[in-house]
């Protein structure tokens, strides 16, 4: 179908204007501020008279956000989620991008398998997808067949991961960081300093390790260790390097806010759970907020809300990685890490907006623009005449509360459960497609494969 948006506040590039948006073709046609609109009415009348229109007075009309860092879980643990589930809840929450991580099963450690997984994505998303080729000790040969235009990168885990994607071995990590024709993302954390740490709070507390110390076994010098060594690597071999979720107010130095993110080949990116909690939420949320790396104290989240004002940080994304409630009710060692997150992540984004932690267009910036920037995916991200109509309609004074009822995780559950936020996702283009709306997913259409311009 053809649409114009009409009356939007639009927030896009800098900006922030009224204005009209013509859809047409799963792209932006045509961008109408709202002078024009006004001063050639009859003529715009005629120009759009096929066209479903879309009266967004009062609404905030944005890119749609692109996820650099999720977990589906599809294939092999769908009974957590998958591409289909959590797709539908990706649209909900203002998302019309995702790339995906390596770590199903099986592991997606060859071409064969990173195909199987598009494919998968073609038949079940309503989003647009890409996925990471995950990396080992032993496969530099699949990661050098990479196709750079039709993959978002090389996942490397340099810390705990399932099956055999610790990448712990130097040789086999210069390998990568000099070879890879694609760019590296990477899982810092040090797994011997971790490993260390494990065994002290075994001896003192056995299985039983209270949560609240998960910060202190995968600690920021964890952390630090291992991302200053993949900045260290990716300098050696000017290797693209982007690092995902930093957790620590120590990590920052390691990154620069000098010069265009453009011009960047190391780029940083932070999680919403770590801009949105603190070490003093685990006696509250317990496993629900144990994540890998571990949300830290309150002075590291300052810390990472900081550089990302600055632009130390890059870009936000969410590390939506989905597990059971009955998995997560388990002692520490045997509760995985990791929660869904995609549903409410721009909300929760705009609701640090509402108490004066960042503008929108930052918010903007940092989950549409940057993702599109540093990943140089083609024609997304902004809206332009000729890019995808991937765009979302927010209500920024309709506030709602988080419950089982209005959760689309197939897990079911939300860290963010009880929390009331003020803004809502309204309308979700995908590709011009008028996927979500008020509430109504519409189930009939498919995402595609991002390309990108490398």
């Amino acid at each position: 179908m053809k649409y114009i948006i009409k009356n939007a506040t639009i927030v896009n590039e800098g900006l922030i204007f009224k204005g009209s948006v013509a859809l047409s073709n799963g792209l932006i046609e045509k961008i109408l501020p709202d002078e024009i609109i006004h001063a050639e009415r009859l003529e715009a009348d005629k120009r759009f008279e096929h066209y479903q229109i879309i009266d967004a007075r009062g609404l905030h009309l944005i890119p749609g956000v692109i996820d650099d860092q999720v977990h589906f879980r599809d294939p092999g643990l769908t009974h957590k989620g998958d591409i289909f589930s959590e797709s539908r809840a990706a649209v909900a929450g203002g998302i019309t991008s995702f790339m995906e991580m390596p770590n199903t099963v099986p592991n997606t450690l060859t071409q064969e398998l990173l195909a199987d997984k598009f494919r998968i994505a073609s038949e079940k998303s309503l989003t647009n997808y890409s996925f990471y080729l995950g990396a080992s000790n032993d496969n530099l040969s699949e990661i050098i067949k990479t196709d750079p235009g039709s993959v978002c990168g090389v996942k490397i885990f340099m810390g705990s991961s399932t099956g055999n994607m610790l990448v712990d071995d130097p040789k086999a990590l210069e390998g990568i960081f000099k070879e890879s024709p694609v760019l590296v993302a990477v899982h810092c954390e040090d797994e011997s300093t971790i490993q260390q740490n494990q065994k002290l709070y075994r001896e003192n507390y056995g299985d039983e390790v209270p949560v609240e110390y998960h910060p202190a076994i995968r600690s920021a010098e964890a952390c630090y260790k291992s991302s200053s060594l993949a900045v260290e690597l990716a300098t050696k071999f000017n290797t693209r390097l982007h690092v995902l979720h930093l957790s620590t107010a120590m990590e920052m130095s390691l990154f620069r806010n000098d010069i265009p993110l453009e011009q960047k080949r190391i780029t940083a990116e932070v999680c919403v759970h770590h801009l949105w909690f603190s070490d003093q939420d685990y006696q509250s949320l317990k496993m629900f907020i144990k994540w890998n790396p571990a949300i830290k104290s309150a002075a590291d989240r300052e810390a990472l809300r900081n550089a990302t004002l600055n632009n130390r940080i890059d870009v936000i994304a969410t590390d939506h990685a989905p597990h059971t409630y009955e998995e997560k009710m388990n002692p520490y060692f045997k509760a995985p890490s990791g929660g869904p997150l995609v549903q409410h992540s721009l909300t929760a984004m705009l609701e640090m907006y509402h108490h004066g932690y960042i503008s929108l267009p930052q918010i903007v910036a940092k989950m549409s623009h940057a993702p599109a920037v540093a990943f140089q995916i083609q024609n997304r991200g902004f809206i332009r005449e000729g890019f995808a109509a991937d765009l979302v309609l927010l209500n920024l004074n309709s506030p709602w509360t988080v419950s089982t009822e209005n959760i689309l995780y197939k897990c079911g559950w939300s860290p963010f459960n009880g929390t009331t936020f003020r803004s809502r996702v309204v309308h979700t283009f995908v590709n011009g497609n008028l996927v979500y709306d008020n509430g109504i997913i519409d189930n009939n259409h498919r995402g595609q494969a991002l390309r990108f311009t490398r």
